[in-house]
């Protein structure tokens, strides 16, 4: 892309972004509800396609709605009635992580507490609203693989590490 700056051409190159499909409106999450960001750089580069909209648990084989989920101390994840969701919150975990291989992806804007994409924070696993210093099976993984992850409370420091 060339971008007219007054004082001549800038090659610009904007890197493809994973991002938590929630965070772009999408009703993925377990209530059937999104957590829409209202940035102005963020929809202008999703409406440029820059943006990858993912949502791991969906990837993973979870219906929508599905009952909330919280990630153990042992490192399940399970639900608040006690069922282990472990296996489809780690295929969506991989599937990500696949994704950005396939299309060269180094930047993720993941939710922050989710079981699958918490960047710095999770719910401590007993269905009490408290949260936790952690981070969730695809933040971890994909960090694991050099992908730096933000936060929709860290955009600002994502589109600085950009410029």
């Amino acid at each position: 892309m060339v971008c007219k700056t007054g004082t001549g051409d800038k090659i610009i190159t904007t890197p493809k972004i994973l991002v938590s499909a929630c965070l772009l409106g999408c009703p993925v999450r377990y209530d059937a509800q999104s957590k829409p960001v209202n940035h102005p750089v963020l929809q202008r580069w999703h409406a440029n396609g820059w943006l990858v909209p993912f949502c791991p648990e969906q990837a993973g084989g979870l219906p929508t709605p599905r009952p909330a989920a919280e990630l153990q101390q042992d490192g399940r994840v399970m639900t608040g009635e006690g069922k282990d969701v472990t296996a489809p919150f780690l295929k969506g975990a991989e599937q990500a992580l696949a994704l950005c291989q396939q299309q060269k992806i180094k930047y993720a804007l993941l939710k922050e507490s989710s079981p699958s994409c918490g960047s710095t924070n999770i719910y401590d696993g007993h269905f009490r609203g408290k949260k936790i210093a952690g981070e969730g099976m695809t933040s971890h993984l994909l960090r694991a693989h050099g992908i730096r992850i933000f936060s929709e409370q860290q955009i600002d420091e994502l589109f600085a590490s950009l410029d």
